[in-house]
């Protein structure tokens, strides 16, 4: 299906001499209509194809398209593009009339008569018999569905990718039929590991665990299960097919191996079986038999009130070199794809649209990558518009891509939740020049991600150089709050709670393995209810990653260790607050010992960068002599210090991991003698410990013990009412 490509020209027959041209879309519309308010069309693509072609060149010219109070069923991706670099003449907004609720959907609306109860016994004998009734059944290849997508591995070192067929029911996912129908078991033994593509082995080798489950003989002829899982390390999951079942031998053959291989014995080391007809049990499952076309579900007590199947592999919008467009109050929901995808764009602002129910994630700024054919951790692609792909593998072998996040954009006031994968890929700017994207996430809520794709799917990943992350709340999120990459990123006023649920040795933000990616500045963050397991962090400074300024921060439960600094120097950690965790600054040489194989791929990075010539040797002055094994001895952390820092209730402040070497001792990885105070909470001076504002009292003791110590604003971080 072709999409509809918009061009926006700069010379076009002037038909209309107002300053403002204005169309509008309805429902009840007719692309046959004029667009106005009295005869709207019937689509957005009519809409913003009359609007160019109504433009006169003129550099105030204003276009507004309005969108009536409906759902808007959408079967293409549109494309608005710019033939001229820079058009700031060309504004244009996208909007939802007044407060109406505007919904564009990418999914087909399936009427609610056609929900019938499953009366075909040799299919009913399928199910538990406690289940038979409850289950309800649809026709969609009567209903004119052919497409129901098609399932695929998912999972470290996976390329973003399009969801399968997904049914939603009141505007709610519903999830595969699986077992357990929560939580993960355990991997009783392994019998063959397979072949390891993180080992450069392609030969595709699937491997084979044991089960010790009556539950799972049941699975045996299924046409199409899969289980999901960390087969191997804590911080990657894998989704495989299951190639075949013996139920003598009580073992599962998958159809193609897991990234890291397969092993047992680590309490992560637990999965889970998906797309299992007969374990359609629970309500909130579904399954299809995609030969028949049949789709099964178990409903909840809850009244239909509406049925949606998602289609739509596209993003809704994609934005090409365009500059000054606005999208404002749309919901976008229930698409197999992501929601808008814009590259090369200035000044364009996406203001209080909702995307959910996605199966991607729900805004990219910036190209990504190609998928790579192969299942590989790193490697280099070709650059693609309107898709992320395998961005991250391309990131890891390229880290100055510049993936031509434009400028000068923003996104504020959204929510983004029930998505697939991630919240928002947003680049800007260029790594080889800092010269800055000045891209901004702003007052934005992003929350209960990951239903498809879950290690390395950040609520935001954050690339390129010169961004801001400003007042959003991230929770309910499997991995990473903050993936980041690149220079001098402010982090700032944001609530980030109820992060890294799923996986272990991972921080609610992370980076890591690059030295040079420096001047990043968190400040005025809270960090609340991370789990306490397997080396969880607020922040984690991965690798030899270098740099950080954190200051002015409340770490509430934050991880069981609340900053990693694992190995780089250049860290200032100021006038934060730790509360309640068994670590407050885990502190290593890794560079000297365990991962001193890591210095050959720093090397070749900073190298990438001219780390030793401007602009880098200007804004980083300590970089040029990383290398250099003059008085110190390469690997050491250095200049990193923590001062006037208050630790409140915490098992141990600073946390030495590693050898000592030739007179290095730990004293010298982080300088910890300037003025911070370790205490109880009761003696402390908070505004209301019971209620967890953490504000200190104008009267606090902190004050006194550290007279430098300055006010965190902590009744400003999160996010704020716009007042609309």
């Amino acid at each position: 299906m072709k999409k509809i490509v918009l061009i926006i020209v700069t010379a076009l027959v002037a038909i209309s001499c107002s300053k403002e041209d204005v169309f509008y879309v309805s429902t009840e519309g007719s692309d046959h209509n004029a667009g106005t308010k009295e005869q709207p069309f019937a689509t957005l693509e009519k809409a913003i194809d009359t609007a160019q072609k109504l433009r006169t060149g003129e550099t105030d010219k204003q276009i507004t398209v309005f969108l009536r109070e409906g759902v808007y069923f959408q079967e293409k991706g549109i494309i608005v593009r710019s033939e001229t670099k820079g058009v700031e003449s060309l504004p244009l907004t996208i909007s939802a009339y007044e407060s109406e609720e505007v919904i564009l959907s990418g999914s087909k609306k399936i009427p609610l008569d056609r929900v019938v109860a499953v009366e075909d016994k040799e299919i009913r004998a399928t199910f538990s018999p406690g289940a038979r009734d409850k289950i309800k059944q649809i026709d969609l290849k009567a209903l004119g569905i052919s497409d129901y997508g098609e399932m695929r591995n998912v999972g470290f070192a996976t390329p973003y990718g399009t969801a399968w067929g997904e049914i939603f029911v009141n505007n709610k996912p519903m999830h595969l039929a699986r077992w357990p129908n929560s939580g993960m078991i355990p991997v009783d033994g392994v019998l063959d590991a397979g072949s390891v593509p993180r080992d450069n082995d392609f030969t595709g080798r699937g491997g084979v665990i044991k089960y010790d489950s009556a539950q799972i003989d049941r699975w045996a002829d299924e046409k199409n299960a899969w289980i999901v899982g960390y087969f191997k390390y804590s911080w990657g999951d894998d989704m495989l097919k299951i190639a075949s079942i013996d139920t003598k031998k009580k073992t599962i053959t998958t159809a193609s191996p897991a990234f890291y291989g397969f092993s047992s014995g680590q309490p992560y080391n637990r999965w889970y079986g998906e797309n299992i007809m007969v374990e359609l049990d629970e309500p909130g499952e579904y399954y299809i038999d995609h030969e028949t076309g049949m789709l099964y579900f178990i409903p909840s007590e809850e009244e239909i009130a509406s049925l949606k199947f998602s289609m739509l592999k596209e993003p809704f919008i994609t934005l090409q070199g365009t500059s000054g467009i606005t999208i404002r109050g749309i919901i976008f929901e229930c698409s197999r794809g992501l929601g808008i995808a814009m590259d090369n764009t200035q000044n364009s602002r996406i203001e209080g649209c909702t995307f959910r129910n996605l199966g991607s994630l729900g805004i990219t700024v910036g190209k990504g990558i190609e998928p790579f054919s192969r299942r590989v951790h790193e490697g280099t692609g070709k650059p693609k518009s309107g898709i992320v792909g395998s961005l991250q593998q391309h990131l890891y072998a390229n880290t100055t891509f510049n993936r031509e996040g434009g400028q000068n954009n923003l996104i504020t006031g959204c929510e983004f939740y029930q998505l697939g994968a991630g919240g928002v890929s947003m680049g800007g700017g260029n790594r080889l020049t800092l010269e800055a994207g000045n891209n901004v996430i702003e007052n934005c809520a992003i929350h209960d991600l990951n239903r498809i794709e879950r290690s390395y799917r950040p609520a935001i990943h954050l690339t390129g150089a010169g961004n801001s992350v400003l007042h959003c709340e991230v929770y309910n999120v499997a991995n990473q709050a903050v993936l980041m990459h690149g220079n001098n990123h402010l982090i700032e006023y944001n609530h980030f709670h109820e992060v890294v649920l799923e996986a272990e040795d991972a921080g609610a933000i992370y980076y890591g393995r690059d030295p040079s990616e420096r001047g990043t500045v968190i400040r005025y963050n809270y960090f609340e209810n991370i789990p306490d397991r397997g080396l969880t962090m607020a922040v984690y400074a991965d690798d030899g990653a270098c740099g950080l300024t954190i200051t002015g921060n409340v770490f509430y439960r934050a991880g069981e260790r609340v900053f990693m600094l694992g190995g780089g120097s250049d860290h200032t950690i100021t006038n934060n607050l730790f509360i309640e965790s068994k670590y407050g600054i885990h502190v290593d040489n890794r560079l000297q010992n365990w991962a001193g194989s890591t210095l050959e791929l720093i090397k070749l990075r900073l190298q990438e960068v001219a780390y030793d010539k401007s602009p880098y040797s200007k804004h980083y002055p300590q970089l040029p002599s990383y290398f250099s094994t003059e008085g110190r001895l390469l690997g050491t952390p250095e200049r990193n210090v923590a001062k006037n820092n208050v630790f409140v209730d915490i098992d141990q402040m600073i946390l030495y991991v590693g050898k000592e070497k030739e007179g290095y001792s730990k004293e010298k990885w982080i300088d910890i003698k300037e003025g911070n105070w370790e205490t109880t909470y009761e003696g402390v001076g908070f505004v209301d410990w019971e209620n967890r504002d953490f504000s200190l009292d104008p009267q606090s003791v902190v004050y006194e013990k550290l007279p430098g110590f300055q006010e965190i604003p902590f009744h400003e971080i999160g996010r704020y009412e716009t007042g609309d």
